[in-house]
């Protein structure tokens, strides 16, 4: 009998969780242990709106203070759990209390990977993962601020953005030869590029950092790869996420990238169930194992995570989304392909709309749309029912997608 859930992790996927087990009449007790001081929030607003001042900290939170209060959870925030005792059936915390569960969801997610250079743990070089990081950083922005981006990836694009709107000269530095490398194929990266050059930003690739100086009143220089300098009065570091496992390590769980768990979030240990950026999963839709990091991730596998704590007979097999708002642009990606396909263009490539479709045999394997969300519903549909597709309808605007 299921009468003490613990969720351990208040970001998104916990937060999601605890609100899925009481959506779905679980009348007994949800402890919800949170390292950070604040109610669950979502993530990508940090590096936009919050970050550029433009929506309010309270804009982020999962839910409203009354809705929040009315899950009725034990919420332990600012606090961090330490050990999980299987055998007891307990997860032990850093305050010297122990919570014992029946089901236990792990969402730790994960910790920004730190630059591993001389200077890169300075008081002027940012990470970005907390709301309380985000804050820090958009003190450091301003006109005539100068900022260095170690990382082109969707963090560091992002922040790019977002410091330019706010007036701040920005350099971007990629240690591969084009930014979004692991992410998007080459014919998107030249367009994220061509972009944020238009907006004023410098953008460096095959250039990583070396060490970071501080300079006092000087602001920082950055040694770089190619034997150059870069002066700047801050740094942001987005070169990737370390998903958090060492609590389930500790507790005998198999890990690989991530927490290793079934298609209904269940580890080693059926007792044990893991959602967000820290669980790597079998997906049927890609016919393979993955780690996802992203906002529709953390919300729709907590979602079967609790339900599977539950009892209740699901899977989680939904297709990879991502998305991004740089500037007046709206990147969103769906699938995940192991090879990119040559695209079948839907509008022009070099406009301010179109779509990037990547069909293998006669299935739509992934779409990348720019400022064409139409394209995307529809393509996800025609992914989720594994139809035929021909590459003359799906370049020919006259050609409702929706009807295919």
């Amino acid at each position: 009998m299921t009468d003490r859930i613990v969720v351990v992790g208040a970001g998104q996927a916990g937060g999601w969780a605890a609100r899925t087990l009481r959506d779905e009449g679980f009348a007994g007790r949800v402890t919800l242990v949170g390292r950070e001081p604040h109610p669950p929030y979502e993530r990508p607003p940090l590096s936009k709106g919050v970050l550029a001042g433009s929506a309010a900290v309270e804009s982020c939170y999962l839910l409203k203070p009354e809705a929040f209060a009315a899950l009725d959870l034990d919420f332990r925030a600012g606090v961090r759990a330490t050990r999980i005792d299987r055998a007891a059936r307990a997860v032990h915390l850093e305050s010297g209390d122990s919570v014992a569960y029946d089901k236990l969801i792990l969402a730790t997610g994960g910790e920004a990977r730190r630059l591993p250079v001389p200077g890169g743990d300075g008081p002027r070089v940012h990470y970005l993962r907390t709301l309380d990081e985000s804050l820090a950083i958009r003190a450091a922005l301003g006109p005539g601020r100068r900022l260095a981006v170690a990382g082109g990836g969707w963090i560091g694009l992002e922040v790019a953005a977002t410091a330019r709107k706010l007036g701040a000269s920005v350099t971007v530095l990629e240690a591969l030869d084009r930014v979004c490398a692991r992410a998007v194929p080459p014919s998107v990266s030249t367009f994220l590029q061509a972009v944020h050059e238009r907006n004023g930003v410098v953008i460096r690739t095959n250039c990583g950092v070396k060490a970071i100086e501080d300079r006092g009143a000087e602001g920082l220089r950055l040694a770089l790869g190619d034997g150059s300098a870069l002066d700047a009065d801050a740094v942001v570091v987005g070169i990737g996420l370390v998903p958090q496992v060492s609590l389930a390590r500790e507790a005998g769980l198999e890990v690989g990238d991530g927490i290793l768990v079934d298609e209904r979030c269940r580890t080693s240990d059926p007792d044990i169930l893991v959602a967000g950026d820290c669980a790597n999963m079998p997906l049927a839709s890609l016919g393979r194992r993955v780690r996802l990091e992203s906002w529709a991730n953390a919300q729709n596998q907590a979602i079967v995570a609790a339900k599977s704590a539950l009892g209740q007979d699901v899977r989680y097999d939904e297709l990879p989304w991502f998305w991004s708002d740089q500037y007046d642009a709206n990147v969103q990606l769906l699938g995940l392909p192991e090879r990119w396909p040559e695209p079948v263009a839907r509008g022009d490539p070099d406009g301010a709309s179109f779509s990037l479709f990547y069909v293998e045999g006669e299935r739509l394997a992934a779409v990348v749309s720019v400022n064409a969300p139409r394209d995307l519903r529809a393509a996800k549909r025609l992914m989720q029912a594994g139809k035929a597709v021909r590459a003359a309808d799906l370049a020919d605007p006259a050609v409702n997608l929706a009807k295919l």
